[in-house]
């Protein structure tokens, strides 16, 4: 374990931050960041952070506790992450026989000595307790390979000294900080503590020193380790990882189906899930291995991974890839055993906390193991997925390591497990940030333009995740780097002729790939041509066919197939035109397909309501562009428009504002209203039009 700490950047960093938020606190937002910035130290908001200092109130100066908040990543935090509190008077909860949870965050909330928003960690009164200034709690992976095995208390003492105390598993909250506060008051030459199953806490003067102490012992940990190394995983795999991932290309619908929880509520019968895999040569190596589902499909290395993965993983035992239909059926009956045990174990350990913090709770697995194909791992959005897959794969060299150190692997007891899945402050970290279509995954095709960028934007500000696609150039690359710096891994892009079945079937597959599947699919490409009948080329007029016509069918063909497999119902929108409706002269090719189009999404709407998908259109006039955007259509017609009229560009812009009945300019943002009207279900609407144009009478549906 390298340490990282630079006397330069730590300076900088409270130069930064120091004047608003203290030294002491810039400094240990800065630790703080390193700790989280190395996975063999925390995963994704696992662990927490403290210093105690002075702060000036009204009434003078009060000791205070800086904790990290609950909930925020390690690695990205700033001095605004850590809940300023009232540190004698967080003290005084060590008399206290117990607490509830929303007791406990309610205490905290009304004794800040700053002003914050957010919640103070559930680990809060260790940090309070042990009366040490500067404390950094972390879940090393070789420190867990240590403890988390049989005869694991007399492991830690052999690897790290007898100068590290070491616990038995307490629950987060007062339990835990008593305990360590009494071990550390009685052990008085402990540098740091491990407590089983949870991780290790160390401490210093400040920062420096507690991240030192941190790194020192994991690295003495990961050296007992290797040297400890006496036997090999017997590891068996026969399947490619190109292999493997054509399996989870046509298996992933599926799979997100299955695993997608019942909402209850009829609009949207069922939470949208994201799915990320694990899939490599030594993840299918680990799971081919010879007694495998035995060593890995046990609890999470710590409870506080409860919430992510829950208490245990899914095992899909000879997996029949050969025949789609019965590997469903081995699938469907997997899940639904897991679910019934889920709920019994749940009934079993049922308590005031599961009961109270259980709204919407779901079943269903989180990780699903599958010897030849990987990890799949599921949850609420891409972000969160991705965690589950990073915790997953830690916790699988972790279970190796401790094999091959000669180890047993030992799971904490159930009733701690399920205890920490369902406590309120865990729950509350899975429920802050869920948006109106969080979870969902669209594919935007002619993403590029004006229109197609206008509705990417719309859907990514209320959560969703998002495949754009355009032809392959300059223009695509562009809108999806501006896209994904702001939006991160929400946003995956593809090439996409819509002409060419294989390539709409390509980005298909890739979309499923990054999200697992897809809910909304957004038919947006289109050309247009300017000529009157009589002079018409022929093959110009079949070039947009190909595009218009051939291009939306195949869109809506794909579509149809991943719905199905999927089973969890979706929307199809068209970006369809005015022209359907109201069609001008020079415009036959443009206004014949675009009609023809406009009707094959009709005909959707009537063959794929039985699988609850909902097929809609659009239909704009005169969207010239989109910020910095320009409208590929009005480049190719505008030229033509302005010379028939006499007009330049602002003076045909503003034509076509005039000629609609609010004298409204249509904008690419007006188109995207529409679409998100569509796909958040505001009604329950399939095979209908909206006009976007301003109020055209002649253009009106009938």
């Amino acid at each position: 374990m390298k340490n990282k700490w630079s006397e330069k950047n730590a300076k900088e960093f409270v130069s930064k931050h120091g004047a608003t938020a203290g030294n002491s606190v810039a400094l240990l937002a800065y630790a703080t960041r390193l700790v989280g910035s190395e996975p063999g130290l925390a995963l994704h908001g696992g662990g927490n952070t403290s210093i105690k200092a002075t702060v000036k109130t009204m009434a003078g100066g009060s000791a205070a506790l800086f904790v990290k908040a609950s909930g925020l990543a390690l690695d990205s935090i700033g001095p605004s992450g850590f809940v300023c509190l009232d540190l004698a008077y967080v003290k005084k909860f060590r008399q206290l026989r117990s607490i509830s949870d929303s007791g406990m965050a309610n205490e905290f909330r009304t004794h800040l000595l700053q002003q914050s928003d957010a919640t103070a960690s559930v680990e809060t009164l260790m940090h309070a307790f042990l009366d040490k200034p500067c404390i950094i709690h972390t879940h090393p992976a070789a420190v867990l390979a240590l403890c988390n095995r049989e005869g694991g208390e007399k492991t830690v003492s052999e690897a790290l000294g007898k100068n590290v105390a070491v616990l038995p598993y307490a629950d987060a909250g007062l339990a835990l900080g008593r305990a360590v506060s009494d071990t550390v008051q009685k052990k008085k030459d402990a540098r740091a503590v491990v407590v089983m199953h949870h991780g290790l806490i160390t401490w210093g003067a400040g920062p420096k020193q507690a991240y030192d102490d941190t790194i020192e012992l994991v690295s003495r940990a990961e050296a007992y380790l290797k040297k400890s190394r006496s036997r090999e995983l017997p590891v068996v795999n026969d399947t490619p990882v190109e292999t493997a991932w054509k399996r989870y290309a046509a298996v992933a619908p599926m799979l997100r189906g299955l695993l997608s929880p019942d909402s209850g509520d009829p609009d949207n019968p069922h939470d949208k899930i994201s799915l990320a895999p694990l899939i490599s040569e030594e993840v299918l190596g680990l799971l081919g291995a010879n007694g495998a589902k035995e060593l890995f499909c046990t609890a999470p290395l710590t409870p506080d991974y409860c919430v992510r993965t829950k208490s245990y993983p899914l095992w899909i035992d000879n997996p029949n890839f050969s025949d789609g239909n019965a590997f469903r059926r081995q699938c469907a009956e997997a899940v639904a055993s897991f679910s019934e045990m889920y709920a019994s174990r749940i009934k079993k350990y049922s308590s005031t906390k599961i009961q109270t913090a259980s709204p919407g709770f779901d079943a269903l697995p989180r990780v699903v193991f599958i010897p030849g194909l990987g990890a799949v791992c599921a949850a609420k959005n891409p972000k969160r997925a991705v965690a589950v897959a990073d915790i997953t794969e830690q916790a699988l060299f972790v279970k190796r390591n401790i094999f091959e150190t000669g180890g047993t692997y030992k799971a904490l007891a159930e009733s701690h497990l399920f205890e920490m899945e369902f406590r309120g402050f865990q729950v509350a970290k899975m429920k802050s940030g869920n948006a109106p279509l969080g979870g969902a995954a669209a594919l935007v095709t002619g993403a590029a333009g004006a229109i197609g960028s206008g509705i990417c934007e719309a859907l990514l500000e209320l959560g969703c995740s998002l495949m754009v696609t355009d032809l392959a150039g300059d223009r695509l690359d562009a809108m999806a780097k501006a896209l994904k710096a702001t939006h991160g891994n929400r946003v995956a892009h593809a090439p996409l002729d819509v002409t060419d079945s294989s390539s709409v079937a390509s980005a298909f597959e890739t979309a499923i790939k990054v999200f697992g599947g897809l809910d909304i699919v957004i038919v947006n490409a289109g050309l247009a041509h300017v000529s009157p009948l009589v002079e018409m080329d022929v093959e110009a007029f079949r070039r947009l066919e190909r595009v218009n016509i051939d291009g939306t069918l195949n869109l809506l063909a794909e579509a149809g197939r991943l719905f199905r497999a999927q089973n969890t119902g979706g929307d199809i929108v068209l970006v369809s035109t005015k022209n359907v409706f109201a069609p001008g002269a020079k415009f036959g090719a443009y206004s014949a397909t675009k009609a023809a189009a406009h009707q094959l999404g009709r005909i959707a709407s009537l063959e794929f309501a039985e699988m609850g998908v909902r097929v809609n259109m659009v239909s704009p006039d005169a969207v010239f562009s989109h910020g910095a955007t320009k409208s590929g259509l009005w480049q190719q017609v505008g030229p033509d428009r302005m010379k028939a009229r006499g007009l330049d560009e602002k003076g045909l812009e503003e034509y076509y504002r005039q000629r609609n009945l609010l004298k409204a300019k249509v904008t690419a943002r007006h188109v995207a209203n529409a679409v998100l009207f569509f796909v958040t279900h505001q009604t329950p609407t399939t095979g209908a039009t909206i006009p976007v144009d301003g109020g055209l009478p002649d253009a009106t549906p009938r």
